[in-house]
């Protein structure tokens, strides 16, 4: 029953009304008014929505029928479509309101034609016409959801990095709007599995163009970008030392993480940053730079007042960067190290603890002042206690053994700088 609560006249008083909509116009499985009925090959009609979250869930059966279904078109039914709309008509007193005309949703064929012409208008260097079929497909995804799954799954990403990396070989500046209409819709397309994909996004001429993005592009052109360099960072090891040589794109970077667009893009920036520094193969070399940039001033600022996540990305670069000498130096140096260090090493995350504790046991095993100056640092701001009560609470066995070392190497100079009363914790047991 569709109950409708209608006011007859000012004087009246409310009046329920019930209204029965006709059985055939309900769809079998949300039982409510088909807006868009479609008829499947065992010749039941379920509202289009309803049939295609039954099919997305990995169901290959006819709801009502329990028919396995030999195929998975859905044919629109117009006459009954027509006969609901009619019907809404004849009823608009009641307060029912007559359903639009669906939109003709795209089909795998309508899209794979599309593809193959962007592909050809790309190899020919037709910037206008494959910007104007770039923009139709962006239309169309917008349109629905529906259609913006089935163009996320037509191998689109594959056909679209294509021709990004066709323009991109001529200059950035001159096909800059096809370029970032494409990189746009990439950004549909993530996790980027293809791996034809992910070659055309890391080849040099692709590259180049994310790095001239990063440095002259819009706002959203500079944000894509980075997340597109993610996506590549995250995939092989090949491309983090691809972007690594990339000329300028470093510098952009930081300037992404010192001029902040948004949050999605800092924590971006900071997890290519991150695959640099621990893992490029000319990692050295970026740390340097970094370095030289005031990278580790910046991040530690950053660790100040930021969220969890952004926190976990940021102590994961300081790590890595803690590994040279000269990133160590510029910690030893900067009076927020040991606090901020020993602050992010709770309330965090797992993996920003074993950070934490990985960039303090760098920088106490590494120190070469006989003074001991940052041990004693890091002791007046409590370190001791908390590595002590991290081995009580649990971690895993890599921090567990740093932890360890650690407390071992504090300990010296505990006498010197420890400004909390050990005997407050006099009932944990030392595991050492």
């Amino acid at each position: 029953m569709l109950r409708i609560r209608k006011v007859r006249n000012p004087f009246g008083g409310k009046k329920t009304l019930e209204l029965t909509i006709p059985p055939s116009f309900r769809c079998p499985i949300s039982l409510d008014l088909m807006k868009d009925p479609v008829t499947l090959c065992t010749g039941i009609t379920y509202d289009r929505q309803s049939i295609d979250t039954w099919l997305d869930a990995g169901n290959r059966t006819c709801p009502a029928t329990k028919q396995v279904l030999h195929s998975l078109e859905q044919i629109p039914n117009h006459t009954l479509r027509r006969m609901i709309q009619d019907w809404c008509v004849v009823n608009r007193s009641y307060g029912i309101e007559r359903i639009p005309t669906p939109r003709i949703p795209v089909t795998r064929m309508d899209v794979s034609k599309i593809l193959e012409e962007i592909t050809i208008k790309s190899r020919r260097g037709d910037r206008s016409g494959c910007l104007e079929l770039v923009k139709k497909v962006e239309m169309l995804g917008r349109e629905t959801e529906r259609n913006r799954r089935l163009i996320v799954s037509n191998e689109t990403a594959r056909a679209l990095s294509e021709a990004f990396n066709t323009f991109a070989a001529a200059s950035a500046d001159v096909d800059a709007s096809v370029l970032e209409s494409v990189l746009s819709l990439i950004t549909w397309m993530f996790p980027l599995d293809d791996e034809e994909t992910r070659c055309n996004l890391g080849s040099p001429s692709s590259l180049n163009c994310l790095a001239w993005f990063l440095k002259c592009g819009s706002l959203a052109g500079r944000r894509n970008a980075v997340l597109v360099m993610r996506e590549l960072a995250s995939s092989h090891q090949s491309y983090v030392d691809a972007l690594s040589e990339t000329d300028g794109l470093v510098d952009a970077l930081v300037k992404v993480i010192r001029e902040p667009i948004c949050l999605m893009t800092t924590k971006a920036s900071l997890i290519v940053i991150y695959h640099m520094v621990s893992s490029s193969a000319s990692k050295e070399k970026t740390v340097m730079k970094l370095v030289e940039m005031g990278v580790v001033s910046l991040l530690l600022e950053m660790l100040v007042d930021s969220d969890k996540s952004v926190c976990e990305k940021a102590l994961g670069a300081l790590d890595g960067i803690f590994s040279y000498e000269k990133g160590r130096e510029e910690a030893y140096s900067h009076a927020l190290t040991t606090p901020v260090l020993v602050k992010k090493m709770f309330r965090v995350t797992d993996l920003a603890t074993e950070f934490a504790v990985s960039g303090l046991w760098k920088l106490c095993k590494n120190y070469k002042g006989d003074d001991g100056r940052f041990m004693v640092e890091a002791l007046m701001v409590g370190v001791f206690q908390k590595v002590l009560l991290l081995l009580q609470v649990g971690c895993g066995e890599r921090t567990k053994e740093k932890a360890t070392d650690l407390l071992k190497m504090l300990n010296v100079h505990r006498g010197n700088g420890e400004c909390i009363d050990s005997m407050d914790f006099k009932q944990l047991k030392r595991p050492f």
